[in-house]
């Protein structure tokens, strides 16, 4: 004690809660505890509504069966709705469109090792990661690993999701990068997880690996984007090296046909360069 997350529906502020907070009290009063509170933290989840957006119960014919929804799409797929619906502590209702959305996203993350007919790994499942591939997953892990941490599920999930799409256009996927991403990917939806895992030649149960790191220097993009104004007016952006001059810039944006017209016979006043994020010409 005490306990380190306490999570639980607003219904059982009376019938739990209270009761937990008093007796631990006593307790504490007692002699027996050596914390005032039984809790470090507490998060009231939000209740799951029926898709009429009222209350699920019997007589309004609104519950949906989780066991229906595991024959139809799997208990990957039920689990992974249900996080990925909206904020923890929102009120969020059902919705069946929202179980096939997640259901594809797994067909896709399971297309991204394996062939859909025969199940066996892809013959591009080969090669050394790129920078760019470094990048696309070291930015995934650090956003599931951070929401993951704050309890925001749905905003971890639509970070593999991204993921997933921009993997599917390589037309190699080094087991590299893969193998994290189904690292990442396994407490949202364990079941496939351990098969991918499987099917890369692993014995071992993915329980028993560590969550993978990310290393910030992947983060940093090599080049940027930086939008160039004349006289306030914005008319094209350069694309250069991160940590770029002024003066390359200057020079860049004279020779850039789309700003050059503007620039056409007159004579550059001010140079405003606020760095890495824009560059102002004021001309007259």
């Amino acid at each position: 004690m005490p306990v380190d997350l306490y999570v639980g529906g607003a219904e059982h502020a009376v019938l739990h809660l209270l009761y937990a907070r008093f007796w631990h009290k006593v307790l504490y009063d007692c002699g027996v505890v050596s914390t005032v509170e039984p809790f470090h933290r507490l998060v009231n989840q939000g209740m799951i509504l029926g898709e009429d957006n009222q209350k699920m119960s019997k007589s309004r014919g609104n519950v949906v069966n989780p066991d229906d929804v595991i024959r139809e799409y799997g208990a990957d797929s039920l689990r992974l709705y249900e996080m990925f619906m909206g904020p923890l502590e929102a009120v969020k209702p059902w919705n069946m469109r929202g179980v096939e959305g997640v259901a594809r996203f797994l067909n896709r993350a399971y297309r991204l090792v394996c062939d859909e007919e025969s199940g066996a790994v892809l013959p591009s499942i080969v090669g050394e990661p790129s920078r760019d591939q470094l990048r696309a997953l070291h930015g995934m892990l650090k956003k599931v690993g951070e929401d993951i941490e704050g309890l925001r599920f749905n905003t971890a999930i639509s970070a593999m999701m991204e993921f997933a799409n921009e993997a599917q256009k390589w037309e190699q996927r080094p087991r590299a990068v893969l193998e994290p991403f189904i690292v990442a990917l396994s407490p949202f939806a364990p079941h496939l997880a351990e098969e991918l895992w499987a099917k890369l030649g692993h014995t071992e149960s993915l329980a028993y690996k560590p969550w993978p790191t990310y290393d910030p220097a992947l983060l940093v993009s090599e080049t940027m984007e930086i939008p160039v104004q004349v006289n306030g007016k914005l008319r094209g952006k350069l694309v250069v090296s991160t940590g770029a001059t002024q003066e390359s810039l200057l020079a860049a944006a004279q020779v850039e046909a789309g700003i050059q017209s503007h620039l056409a016979g007159k004579t550059i006043r001010k140079v405003i360069y606020v760095p890495n994020r824009l560059l102002n010409l004021v001309v007259s």
